[in-house]
């Protein structure tokens, strides 16, 4: 027993399972936008762009969240930007992610004195929870959440189909901004449970079990924050006694559960009988 409990002794890892359950909340909900949306990419990019911001950080000597909330923001506003001038999504995606984060790995081979601080930010690290970490999540869950609630329709629309929206008087290039907006902020302050490397993983698991387990998209919210918590809060304990990296150890889980309920699924729909129609 005293084995099973023995994490929960030590400050450092309540607060990283706290962390890691509001991040797991924020990016399964979060999630079920940006599948709909097929976002996909996007977020895959920016989360690898905000390493560039990560590392100008730690050079400059400024805040962690300072310096990567600057760097991510300014990288997608660069990339509507550069969607806005009839140049293809998925390629301003591509410019802007791939030469932020280059130069990160740029500046990381040349201050070699503290590559091995990036690896926590790229793998994702539970002992690097502080509890400033802990009271910044806590802000930004609760601003995030607010902000969906209270844009749940207009950001419904612009999440199906974006003329349907326009019609109905959505300001859908406001949408595009407020939403690359919340997607960056959602990356920086995960980073250091889940990694770059590892958050895209994080964002589209739990969103697509939930999609496998129900077509409304107001339960899918539900299901797959509920998920995200879940998973990460197993995920970051069972890291401690398997001595692995927080997110490797949460998406892996997550990817058995996807597996799982998948497996589920498509067998309760072989079960079902094809009635004929009358």
């Amino acid at each position: 027993m005293n084995f099973l409990i023995q994490p929960f002794q030590y400050e450092f890892f309540t607060r990283a399972l706290l962390v890691a359950m509001m991040a797991g909340l924020l990016c399964g909900v979060m999630g079920v936008y940006i599948t709909t949306r097929r976002m996909s990419y996007i977020a895959h990019g920016l989360s690898h762009a905000i390493l560039g911001g990560a590392v100008f950080s730690y050079v400059l000597g400024l805040n962690f969240y300072i310096g990567s909330g600057i760097w991510g923001f300014g990288a997608a506003l660069l990339i509507q930007y550069l969607t806005s001038r009839r140049i293809y999504s998925d390629a301003a995606i591509g410019i802007v992610t791939t030469a932020s984060f280059a130069m990160g790995v740029a500046i990381i081979s040349t201050y070699r004195k503290f590559s091995q601080n990036f690896e926590a930010a790229l793998f994702g690290n539970v002992l690097g929870v502080t509890p400033t970490d802990l009271w910044i999540v806590t802000v930004v869950t609760i601003v995030l959440l607010t902000i969906i609630f209270l844009f749940y329709k207009p950001l419904l629309f612009w999440c199906f189909d974006r003329e349907v929206a326009r019609v109905h008087g959505v300001p859908v290039i406001a949408m595009d901004t407020l939403f690359a907006l919340m997607l960056a902020t959602l990356l920086v302050v995960t980073l250091n449970v889940l990694g770059v490397t590892l958050i895209i993983s994080a964002v589209v698991i739990p969103a697509s079990i939930a999609r496998l387990l129900s077509d409304r998209f107001s339960y899918m919210m539900l299901i797959s924050g509920a998920l995200g918590a879940v998973i990460s809060f197993i995920g970051v304990y069972l890291s401690y006694h398997f001595d692995i990296a927080s997110g490797a150890s949460v998406v892996l889980l997550s990817t058995l559960v996807f597996g799982f309920v998948l497996l589920l699924t498509s067998y309760q729909r072989r079960r079902k009988p094809n009635l004929p129609h009358i």
